[in-house]
């Protein structure tokens, strides 16, 4: 065996105690960085419920997005109130969780098709510019500009913690980028994105589906008959590799216009078109008409807690849902006119023949995707 000299030795101990030192700055760095995380989430926790920075106080991120409905309205509104009486915005308010997996707004050249960004539309491409519209919105938080916000932040109890993270104010845009990455951060944590339906449970083999359930997670599945799973995808995401039950795509379901939706009524000044207004979607956005009325395809998870549903909350069950998209194009079926008819997907939606019983299972299925089970 061949020995090993002591200036050898020498250096093999030295070269283990710079790794050992290399290792445990490194280490200390990570710790450092994920309490920095951790507090720009917490702030950003508290800053999403702050309703003292609306114009006039009285509304936060919450008021539209509640834990209680997977940050959805907690009132199942067709459209949330804004923070002045009588005003209201156009859309449904949708589940704020999972919407850090949304890729960037770009069309897909092998789906010939758009795909992702953020808000039903597409407008925005980071949680950072979603979390700032609603704040300058006049028909929701009512801030005129930035610097109303952000003397509120001033007045507000979380400004003291603010200060901790990011120092005192000394730039109104500066800070008002700090308030969006905090509540962003906070949207990208684990109470947004927790995975722990009973279908997750399920796939570790921690929980055990019923007969119907069972029976709708098939038809769901079914790339023929219901068809679901086309947009709303079971498999894992490339990017994130989650099941995320969206391919973030734009459809147009053919949905009609919901009568009693308040934003029809609001002042001409908001809403000049009255009754008349049709909602564009993203076609509106990117100024397409081939796009016109469709909507990017939401995440199914948590759905059982997030009605009503559809972009103008058009129906309140998920029975309705189903029942709409299974015979939305069969004769009879009782449905109003479409919103915007010319691009509906009527390859993929409208006609399922499926029967009563398959319907139940369906919505079965869609109740085995909310939050917070217990195995």
């Amino acid at each position: 065996m061949k020995r090993i000299s002591i200036k050898q030795s020498l250096v093999i101990i030295v070269s283990v105690a710079f790794l050992a030192i290399e290792f445990s700055a490194c280490h200390k760095t990570n710790s450092n960085q994920n309490l920095q995380t951790e507090m720009i989430a917490e702030l950003g926790r508290k800053l999403f419920f702050d309703s003292s920075l609306s114009n006039p106080g009285g509304q936060s991120c919450a008021t539209c997005h509640s834990p209680s409905t997977a940050f959805s309205d907690p009132f199942h509104n067709i459209v949330s109130p804004g923070i002045s009486p009588g005003l209201f915005g156009n859309r449904n308010a949708p589940t704020a969780m999972y919407a850090k997996f949304n890729p960037p707004l770009h069309y897909s050249i092998p789906d010939s098709a758009y795909v992702g960004g953020l808000f039903l539309d597409g407008r925005v491409n980071t949680l950072e510019e979603q979390a700032q519209k609603p704040f300058l919105n006049p028909l929701e938080m009512g801030n005129t500009d930035a610097t109303m916000l952000v003397t509120k932040l001033q007045s507000s109890i979380n400004y003291n913690f603010y200060i901790q993270i990011y120092g005192p104010v000394t730039d109104v845009n500066t800070a008002f980028s700090n308030i969006a990455n905090a509540i962003a951060t906070f949207e990208r944590s684990d109470t947004l994105n927790a995975f722990t339906s009973k279908y997750d449970y399920y796939l570790k083999g921690q929980a055990t589906l019923t007969p119907s359930e069972l029976r709708g997670l098939n038809l769901f599945n079914d790339t023929l008959k219901a068809m679901c799973v086309n947009c709303h995808l079971t498999s894992p995401d490339p990017a994130s590799g989650k099941i995320l039950f969206t391919d973030f795509s734009y459809e147009n379901d053919g949905v009609p216009p919901n009568p009693y939706n308040p934003y029809y009524t609001i002042p001409a000044s908001y809403n000049p078109l009255g009754h008349s207004y049709i909602d564009l979607g993203l076609g509106d956005f990117i100024n397409d008409s081939d796009n016109y009325g469709t909507f990017r395809t939401p995440t199914l998870r948590n759905v059982a807690l997030s009605g009503p549903y559809f972009h103008n909350g058009c129906f309140g069950t998920l029975e309705e849902v189903v029942h709409f998209y299974n015979t939305r194009d069969s004769s009879g079926s009782g449905f109003a006119i479409p919103e915007y008819a010319a691009t509906i997907d009527h390859a993929e939606t409208g006609n399922q023949h499926l029967s009563a019983q398959d319907e139940a299972d369906i919505v079965a299925f869609l109740k085995t995707l909310t939050d917070g089970y217990q195995p």
